[in-house]
């Protein structure tokens, strides 16, 4: 130990930072995968419609992208940042999915 250089003072709210981080980490994680799970099902459950002319089976699709939309939005909400950002792409990504498997 030198006189001279004392050790830096250790930040008390170090620790704080770092839970709150690990908790945001794990709330998001576990809002997208709720909500991806729900577009999943309203995806398949448009695959199980028998409807001749697919109107409800495309409906069901776009609702799965406007919650995959949501899902992004609670993730970017939880971590503080900006709601309007490049991840909204994403969002219909359950959209393309959920057409992909029905019309093609």
């Amino acid at each position: 130990m030198d006189p001279d250089r004392p050790r830096p003072a250790r930040d008390p709210h170090a620790e704080d930072r770092g839970l709150t981080r690990v908790q945001q980490w794990v709330m998001s994680t576990l809002a997208v995968t709720t909500l991806l799970h729900l577009s999943a099902g309203v995806i398949i459950a448009g695959m199980a419609e028998s409807d001749p002319t697919r109107s409800a089976q495309i409906g069901l699709s776009i609702i799965a992208g406007a919650i995959g939309v949501m899902a992004v939005v609670a993730a970017l909400a939880i971590h503080g940042q900006p709601l309007l950002s490049r991840w909204l792409l994403l969002g219909p990504l359950p959209t393309a999915v959920g057409l992909w498997l029905i019309v093609g």
